[in-house]
């Protein structure tokens, strides 16, 4: 996928990353792809946040098991859960599902064609993913879930970074 243009060319380039409750995927995802945009120099052109389709765990910090596992591999912890608003599509110019179902309830509530086409899968800008290559939700499973989350969020997150690079700094 190629990216779209930013909505607002005088701003930073906003990206929301949303799975399901966002207390696993999602926030894993945004501490990764923050990292990685701060390494490319695009800390100030930028924004990367996260949310989740549904509402049952607003307020919340992040999963213990995914807090853990980002704390191994040197990524910050940091997180309050909340919940992906309709309106949000007008200001931001990417928002990435971490799967199918996300991804189809996100273009169930896309405003605008314009707000579908920002759409995407996050994981269809790993290298070795195809277009709709999901990130597993790893809450009901063991620890080696995370782990095997946060590989596939790096090498999607490396990914996007390349080509943000690309659009942002050609």
């Amino acid at each position: 996928m190629s990216l779209p243009p930013p909505r607002d060319s005088s701003g930073p380039y906003r990206v929301c990353l949303v799975c399901l409750g966002n207390i696993c995927r999602s926030p894993t995802a945004e501490q990764v792809l923050r990292a990685d945009v701060d390494r490319a120099g695009l800390t100030d052109a930028v924004v990367v946040d996260s949310a989740g389709t549904g509402s049952w765990h607003i307020g919340s910090g992040m999963d213990p098991r995914a807090a853990a596992t980002l704390r191994v591999y040197g990524y910050p912890t940091e997180h309050v859960a909340r919940r992906f608003e309709t309106e949000w599509f007008a200001h931001r110019d990417l928002v990435l599902a971490m799967d199918g179902d996300n991804h189809a309830e996100l273009r169930r509530r896309a405003p605008t064609a314009e707000d579908a086409q920002r759409l995407a899968m996050f994981r269809s800008f790993a290298p070795d993913a195809g277009p709709y290559a999901e990130v597993p939700d790893p809450y009901y499973g063991g620890d080696d879930g995370f782990a095997t989350v946060l590989g596939m969020v790096e090498a999607a997150s490396k990914g996007l970074t390349e080509q943000l690079v690309a659009l942002l700094r050609p």
